[in-house]
């Protein structure tokens, strides 16, 4: 097993002293490259944490990240961006679009901060699977919640990164919409060599991965 991302003794305390709260206590995970792996949890398990530190958007109080031979901590704010953008494709629950830009515009908006040029066929390959071929023009406030998370996960596969992770990207779609968003990350990540990390806490969900990690009160359980 070849490992992309690797999680060594991840803690995130917040508060002091009785009121410490430990929304991530001693996790070490691995996740294997090219692999889909779940993360399932209940609310407040510290899932998302978990998610955020694994992508750079916050620091662990104590504990590693390395992403293939990068450790995250080693790098300034400048270049943890610039490997963001470049390594990685979130995919929100509240979506994160920019609401004076339209569909095209928002999913092609990371590869445009690069100067790079998008890949017009893959990205309408992508677009025409999540059903968005007729609303490229329009911006998101007129669209619909679950039209609103395909763009965001479209913009997330547009720039076809080595790793995507996703936070609850099906919560607000119905059931087949959501099994069709599944089978769209499997195809691509499998098409494009990408490691999915996906959190929810939909167990159906769950069982299209190639790996399920559980986690409870911030610690791997299973």
């Amino acid at each position: 097993m070849e490992s992309i991302l690797k999680a060594t003794n991840l803690k995130k305390y917040y508060g002091n002293g009785e009121t410490t709260v430990k929304a991530l206590d001693g996790v070490n995970l691995e996740i294997e490259r090219g692999k889909f792996t779940a993360i399932i949890g209940t609310s407040g398990s510290g899932k998302s944490t978990l998610l955020n530190m694994l992508g750079g958007l916050d620091s662990p109080t104590e504990g590693s990240i390395q992403i293939g031979d990068t450790e995250l901590a080693k790098l300034n704010n400048e270049q943890a961006t610039l490997f963001r953008r470049k390594q990685i494709g979130f995919i929100f629950q509240n979506y994160n679009l920019i609401p004076v830009l339209t569909v095209w515009e928002n999913i092609i908006f990371p590869l445009s901060l690069d100067g790079k040029k998008p890949d017009r066929q893959f990205i309408m390959q992508v677009v025409n699977m999540l059903g968005l071929e007729n609303k490229l023009d329009t911006l998101p406030n007129n669209l619909s919640g679950g039209q609103q998370q395909r763009v965001a996960i479209a913009r997330a596969l547009a720039s076809k990164p080595s790793i995507i992770l996703a936070d609850e990207p099906t919560g607000n779609l119905d059931s087949k919409t959501s099994y069709d968003v599944i089978n769209l990350l499997k195809m691509t990540g499998a098409q494009f060599h990408q490691t999915i990390v996906m959190i929810t806490h939909n167990p159906e969900i769950a069982q299209m991965a190639d790996h399920i990690i559980r986690i409870e009160d911030g610690r791997i359980v299973a």
